[in-house]
């Protein structure tokens, strides 16, 4: 796990699954925003992957990078919709040791604003599994946009408050959260 100069922020290492039947590496537009969002600010990417729409490899990717000492989160991108097809959340919910609610419950609270109701058929989630923070959200650029700038990018920065979620990764040490006095 790298630190950048400033004690108080920390480098986060990172990994990015894109779920596609269709999706390579060339036209994969929402895999490149996160690389890109999460380098940007000061992450640093350990893998990248696109997988087919198919729970079980699914698992298998995400179990690897639960399991590995280098991953502390994992940004999944796509299949989080209702066709037979998305099976992102029966994949990967299952791995889950505690979910976090709240990361679905504001996806969909940020993206009301921009496509209205059509937000309800998003099915985004998150949980943590042996101190990794995993976060699923759906497949468009967009929507890893919001996902980023609305909830991932201050989450995921050491120096935000009142909470964040570094002190439940693996291999941070960094004092719990505030209070909320």
């Amino acid at each position: 796990m790298g630190h950048t100069n400033n004690s108080d922020v920390i480098s986060l290492n990172i990994a990015v699954l894109t779920v596609s039947d269709t999706r390579d590496e060339d036209t994969d537009t929402s895999g490149a925003y996160l690389v890109s969002a999460l380098e940007t600010d000061g992450h640093n990417l350990v893998d990248k992957r696109i997988v087919k729409d198919d729970k079980y490899q699914l698992r298998a990717t995400v179990s690897n990078w639960i399991a590995s000492t280098d991953v502390q989160v994992i940004l999944v991108t796509g299949g989080t919709g209702f066709t037979a097809r998305d099976t992102t959340p029966e994949a990967i919910s299952v791995l889950f040791d505690k979910e976090i609610e709240g990361f679905g419950e504001l996806f969909r609270h940020i993206s009301y604003t921009e496509i209205g109701t059509s937000t309800v058929q998003s099915r985004a989630l998150g949980g943590m599994a042996n101190g990794t923070a995993i976060f699923c959200m759906p497949g468009s650029t967009g929507a890893c946009r919001t996902a980023w700038t609305g909830i991932l990018q201050q989450q995921l920065n050491s120096t935000h408050r009142p909470c964040n979620f570094i002190v439940h990764l693996k291999d941070v040490n960094t004092a719990p959260c505030e209070t909320r006095g």
